[in-house]
């Protein structure tokens, strides 16, 4: 039996908030719809987001809700209760709120309750101290029962991963998780994975360094899921710093499984989709992490890329090289790379400069802020499609997905095709 472990929040200043994000523009018109006529009579095993942390709980001097903004080492599995908007609304009124395409106001998300089950176990330091974990019975049997009892009632039998990126608390993770998993409506399993990132613009490099730090548990997580589990695929969406904790977790599993073949990596790991948006990896480091066997751990990887993205821009000028995310110029590319690119059909690179609102705000969470981004980002999730049958084109000079300026009609065209949309 595993007891859970209610967390408080202690904040003075109030819950952190996220307003809903804009519905994605493949809903907008309603002949195709995230939510299944019958929802109601599947209900979801659990009222609330899954999540994965490595965040130390907070104490009774804290000023941060549920947990800390510091490493905790071991990795605890919970549930977070999660509330939309200010007043109570039901089910039925989110469905339909989430789904307009004007509002007329802000809807915010905030966490109520963290439920904490207990701490992974291969997860246990024998280097660093597990206070306040040994009073807790493993979560593990507890965690992957509500996941196989979701998957169990859903068509899609996979379980989805969001990794936030840096300058965040803890709820902010299990909010963007939230609002993702609401747009696939509610399909297979979604857990939010919280690393500890500081919420402070000078603490960058800090959170780049713990970037590396929690990858080995999020590998850790993963191992367990695809053992534990009943998952038929684990994808992953990383964004901004976040990315780097996935690209170090995958180029771990990449090198412990080297010598094995695609195929049984396939049926240990079942590794996915891998989504990166936004992200603020050096290039360089990347190719080398391709060149140690990177892409014969997943059944794709995708990179979203913008030229309006500011935030990729200051951390082009901090580290003085190109970043991942941010798009290569015509002129720019090398042969090498072009000929790579051509030739390596599971990796694939989207420009989503022309994508409606990507340029929002500072132009780094475009795949919340835009549309049709988030529609390319969520088909990919829920129907496995190609960029050529989510509406995408190819670059005129380059071995790069472009988003036209028909994209909507290709979407809904190609969605007629593919799942007999009507």
């Amino acid at each position: 039996m595993v007891v859970p472990l209610l967390l408080s929040a202690c904040s003075s200043k109030g819950p952190y908030q996220l307003n809903l994000m804009p519905a994605p523009k493949v809903y907008e018109e309603k002949e195709i719809s995230p939510f299944a006529d019958d929802l109601d009579a599947q209900p979801i095993p659990y009222d609330g987001i899954l999540y994965a942390t490595d965040r130390e709980p907070v104490n009774g001097d804290s000023k941060e809700d549920f947990y800390e903004n510091e490493r905790g080492h071991i990795l605890r599995l919970g549930l977070g209760r999660i509330k939309l908007g200010k007043e109570n609304l039901s089910w039925a009124e989110a469905r339909e709120i989430s789904l307009l395409k004007n509002r007329g106001r802000d809807y915010p998300l905030s966490v109520t309750e963290a439920i904490e089950y207990g701490v992974l176990d291969n997860s246990r330091s024998t280097i660093f101290s597990t206070r306040k974990a040994d009073d807790l019975q493993s979560a593990n049997k507890r965690f992957a029962a509500l996941i196989n009892a979701k998957l169990a009632t859903s068509k899609n039998k996979d379980v989805y991963i969001y990794i936030h990126g840096y300058k965040v608390v803890f709820s902010n993770p299990l909010l963007v998780a939230t609002e993702l998993w609401h747009f696939l409506g509610y399909d297979g399993a979604f857990i939010a994975y919280a690393w500890p990132s500081t919420p402070s613009k000078w603490a960058y490099g800090k959170d780049l360094e713990t970037a590396t730090y929690t990858s080995r548990n999020l590998r850790l997580l993963l191992e367990y899921l695809a053992k534990e589990t009943d998952a038929k695929r684990i994808h992953i969406i990383a964004y901004s710093a976040g990315t780097r904790v996935a690209i170090n977790t995958l180029s771990q599993l990449a090198l412990l499984n080297s010598g094995k073949s695609k195929s049984r990596i396939a049926r240990q790991l079942k590794i996915g989709h891998v989504i990166l948006v936004g992200s603020d990896s050096d290039r360089g480091i990347f190719s080398g992490h391709l060149e140690d066997g990177l892409l014969n751990i997943m059944d794709d990887f995708t990179i979203y890329m913008s030229d309006t993205d500011k935030a990729l821009g200051v951390s082009n000028f901090v580290f003085s090289r190109r970043r991942l995310g941010q798009v290569f110029m015509p002129e720019n590319m090398e042969p090498y790379v072009r000929n790579y690119l051509e030739r390596t059909s599971e990796l694939m690179l989207v420009d989503v400069t022309n994508a409606e609102e990507a340029a929002a705000g500072n132009g780094h969470a475009y795949f919340r802020k835009s549309p049709w981004v988030s529609s390319d980002v969520l088909m990919t999730l829920k129907y496995s499609l190609a960029p050529g049958e989510r509406g995408l084109v190819r670059h005129k000079e380059l071995p790069v997905w472009v988003f036209p300026d028909d994209y909507t009609e290709r979407l809904r065209l190609q969605l007629k095709t593919k799942i007999g949309l009507e």
